[in-house]
């Protein structure tokens, strides 16, 4: 465990946390990193955490510092997954970013982004930028 500047602790991968190997998190997880690699993005971490939340998979795309959330929906029934990123679910996605550079400085002084990876059934849709942290 490592204390932040804010007085936060992270850690990076902890055991028996998120998506266990095997399940159905862990490989929509797995099938987006692989669509987003070649989409030409390149793995810089993988399920970031810390008290305030998870980053399921820290990115680069060219320049930028890319932070993105891995959405599952088995069916578009209840809506998409997408529509599961809550205004809660943003806060937390941002808390999170915010210990990462604070981890990072490199990664601080590049441009940011928070997109979505909403997997519903067979289909994926990128939504870059999809929401802004401040």
């Amino acid at each position: 465990m490592v204390a932040t500047a804010t007085g936060g602790a992270c850690r990076r991968n902890p055991p028996l946390t998120g998506p266990r190997p095997g399940s159905a998190g862990a490989a929509a997880e797995d099938r987006g990193l692989a669509w987003l690699q070649a989409q030409g993005l390149r793995l810089v971490e993988r399920n970031f955490r810390c008290r305030v939340g998870e980053i399921d998979l820290v990115m680069r795309d060219g320049a930028t510092t890319v932070f993105v959330e891995v959405r599952l929906r088995s069916a578009p029934g209840f809506g998409s997954a997408a529509e599961t990123v809550s205004w809660a679910k943003q806060r937390r996605l941002s808390a999170a970013a915010r210990h990462y550079l604070q981890r990072h400085p490199d990664a601080a002084r590049r441009p940011c982004r928070f997109d979505v990876l909403a997997i519903t059934g067979e289909r994926i849709d990128w939504i870059e930028n999809a929401f802004d942290a401040s």
